[in-house]
């Protein structure tokens, strides 16, 4: 397969993937989805946790929150 990477074309997904996405149920590509935002979640806590050990973990939640919704709302 002969990937082709443009502005136009953020990512490609593999044909192995694709076919093993669409046997997938749609509740367990939503599990997918809520799994993939908890470790999101995850990860940007404990790079916080790192860079700014004085914040309490009201800051940290606020500021995951913050950065998940890209400074929305």
């Amino acid at each position: 397969m002969k990937y082709r990477l443009d502005d136009g074309q953020i990512e490609v997904v593999d044909d192995a993937v694709a076919e093993i996405l669409r046997r997938k149920t749609p509740a367990e590509r939503v599990a997918m989805v809520f799994a993939c935002n908890r470790t999101m979640r995850l990860l940007i806590k404990g790079h916080l946790h790192t860079r700014h050990s004085d914040w309490d973990d009201e800051r940290i939640s606020k500021e995951v929150a913050r950065r998940m919704s890209h400074g929305t709302g």
